[in-house]
């Protein structure tokens, strides 16, 4: 490890998309729900209607005091009944329900768990993410991502980008800001976690967002570290 990053102790990362990928994940389920249903939609534009509108739409919500705070899985409900009610797809409501819980059924990028857990060796590794704390457990247990923590805006009463949430976060793992480094395939999360105090490191996920929405993934010049993965993160730190 560099002398410059000697004082990290712990390790909070970005999950949707940063250790899972979602879109591939969700879109399977999506495309099950509307054959069994005899809808010919896209299922890949579905779901990005469903992540951008309704998680972080929702979210912006939220912050903007439209919506009082909830959860992503109110959020991701909400907007899946929009989505449902503009196909004229009539479901029980426990079919709904279940597909709603896709979004806790997201399978993770090949070198999340191996990665993590070289991570682990060395640091506290905890998520940081928007999700709700069941919707990140269950995750875990679904695709074995080794954490020593799961914390999540639920937690710190605040959504990412917000500073409270970074700030929170920091101090439940009893860390000063500074010895904390975001995780992200995000560049603006890492910017304003950045902002707080915490050092940063950018995991770039080319295949994220799909076909439908290009991301630029040059990194910003001030990021600690840029790794192609968190196998190579953890070269990186020394792990």
């Amino acid at each position: 490890m560099t002398s410059d990053l000697s004082n990290v102790r712990a390790l909070t990362f970005d999950v949707f998309g940063t250790v899972v990928d979602w879109r591939s994940s969700v879109s399977a389920e999506v495309a099950a729900f509307l054959k069994r249903h005899g809808v010919e939609a896209d299922a890949g534009m579905f779901t990005d209607r469903w992540r951008r509108e309704g998680y972080a739409g929702g979210m912006r919500l939220v912050r903007d005091g439209e919506l009082p705070f909830q959860t992503a899985d109110q959020l991701h409900l909400r907007m899946l009944k929009i989505l449902l009610e503009e196909l004229s797809i009539e479901a029980e409501e426990a079919e709904v329900e279940e597909l709603n819980r896709a979004w806790h059924r997201l399978h993770p990028w090949i070198d999340s768990p191996g990665g993590l857990q070289r991570l682990r060796s060395r640091f506290v590794v905890s998520t940081l993410s928007n999700g709700n704390v069941d919707l990140l457990v269950n995750m875990a247990r679904f695709g074995g991502l080794p954490w020593d923590c799961v914390l999540s805006a639920q937690i710190t009463g605040a959504f990412k980008p917000e500073p409270q949430c970074y700030q929170r976060a920091a101090e439940l793992l009893g860390c000063q800001s500074h010895e904390v480094m975001m995780v992200a395939a995000h560049q603006g999360d890492l910017l304003a976690a950045a902002e707080t105090g915490m050092r940063t490191a950018f995991v770039p996920r080319p295949d994220e967002a799909g076909p439908n929405f290009p991301v630029d993934l040059t990194p910003d010049p001030s990021f600690d570290i840029v790794a192609t993965d968190f196998h190579d993160m953890a070269a990186q730190l020394d792990c």
